[in-house]
């Protein structure tokens, strides 16, 4: 992983997924006497079960039987 010259990084999917890490999330970066860095949500801000499930819900695979040249014509119509 590679920071960029802003001083941001990207989180992997499967690890904001575990950790619970949804957009809005405030997080928090703590270091310990020994110098590793853990990131966690904030304390200050309990867990949107709102926000995750629908967002679990928009989740999954299309069922259309369409090709990708046409859902494309469809969203340019």
């Amino acid at each position: 992983m590679r920071m960029t010259s802003k001083g941001q990084v990207t989180i992997p999917q499967h690890i904001r997924e575990a950790a619970g890490f949804l957009p809005g999330t405030e997080i928090e970066f703590v270091m310990d006497d020994t110098g590793n860095v853990r990131v966690r949500r904030h304390a200050d801000q309990p867990e949107n079960l709102a926000l995750k499930a629908a967002l679990g819900l928009l989740r999954g695979r299309a069922t259309t039987k369409m090709t990708t040249d046409e859902i494309m014509a469809l969203t340019r119509e």
